[in-house]
């Protein structure tokens, strides 16, 4: 007889780890690209960060204080959630809208669903979205990282103003080069620089080695499992590769997408949400080749540069469909046919 049966909300996690420890390992996993940040985007990198992380604890504990629930801050989660996007906005994004994006992930991305385990979508993402949507140019502003530009200590990012030069990210010079068809191969010798993050770009997704250095810490550790992240590269690869040996001037090569804007946060922090990805492993190879496909289909055939957030939520909209086609044992094995 089976005794000692929880039955709750997602994350379910099948080892000795409360959801504080767990998140405590994303966090640690997410340092080398907090210090890359800092490297090569300065002082500011920290302010923006914290000015997120603080929006979204509050934006939780407000909201906890009106539903009259508990206080579920010390899980962390809204920790995450704020670091996660200010990684994934512009360096010099303006404080202010920060705070708009931070409480907007929050509020309507998290909350108005339950709280923690509840949620559908991503609510880093859900933010992210609203940003794009709202203050596109703001978006779309890319600086010059520090090591390239010495000017870069002196940022003063203000509601009205940017002091800082800027240049457009990886991705926008590979749309670039397919519309003008012609440039990729010059694009696929700065793979190198792309790789360590010595590009314009989004605060936290510039350094691929960063990222997957923290996606290593991860998988070590046992928080995330291997099969998204694996699935989302190697459907990059595949497609990516495709297209480059179809036209090697026209698209950029597999090294170079693997590299460039938000595809390693994507796959080891933002796709292994274990709230929002299925629950069987092969929901999971599922879901990771469809956030890979729909990145690619976006970045080669769209009007964007980046896929990445827009294929996150729309897996997560599938998420339930993928959980019910690809059902778990219950707790017990199935039962005997009689």
């Amino acid at each position: 007889m089976l005794t000692d049966i929880t039955v709750s909300f997602a994350p379910h996690i099948s080892k000795k780890h409360s959801t504080r420890s767990v998140m405590l390992d994303v966090i640690i996993g997410l340092a080398p690209a907090m210090i890359a940040a800092v490297i090569f985007f300065r002082l500011y990198a920290i302010t923006l960060v914290a000015t997120c992380v603080i929006s979204c604890m509050a934006t939780e504990g407000i909201c906890n204080l009106i539903r009259k629930k508990p206080n579920t801050l010390d899980d962390l989660s809204a920790v995450i959630t704020g670091i996660i996007l200010a990684f994934s906005i512009p360096p010099a994004f303006p404080l202010w809208a920060a705070i708009v994006g931070s409480v907007f992930s929050i509020a309507i991305g998290k909350m108005v669903f339950g709280g923690l385990g509840a949620n559908i979508f991503n609510p880093a993402m859900v933010g992210r979205a609203f940003l794009t949507a709202s203050f596109g140019m703001m978006m779309a502003t890319w600086t010059v990282p520090g090591t390239i530009d010495p000017n870069m200590p002196q940022i003063a990012a203000s509601e009205n103003a940017v002091d800082v030069r800027t240049q457009a990210s990886p991705l926008a010079y590979s749309k670039n080069a397919q519309k003008a068809q012609y440039g990729a191969r010059e694009l696929n010798e700065s793979v190198g620089d792309i790789f360590l993050g010595n590009v314009g770009g989004c605060l936290g997704e510039t350094s691929a080695l960063a990222l997957l250095i923290g996606g290593i810490y991860l998988l070590i550790r046992k928080t995330i499992s291997f099969h998204i992240p694996v699935a989302v590269l190697l459907s990059t690869f595949i497609f990516s590769g495709i297209a480059y040996l179809i036209n090697s001037d026209y698209y950029a090569s597999p090294l170079y997408h693997l590299s460039s804007g938000g595809l390693f946060i994507g796959a080891f922090f933002i796709a292994t949400d274990p709230v929002t990805a299925p629950l069987t492993r092969r929901g999971m190879w599922l879901f990771g080749f469809g956030v890979g496909t729909i990145t690619m289909l976006v970045r080669i055939f769209g009007s964007f540069p980046e896929g990445m957030m827009y294929s996150i939520l729309l897996m997560n909209a599938v998420t339930p469909l993928i959980d019910r086609m690809f059902k778990r044992v219950p707790a017990g094995g199935l039962p005997s046919a009689r």
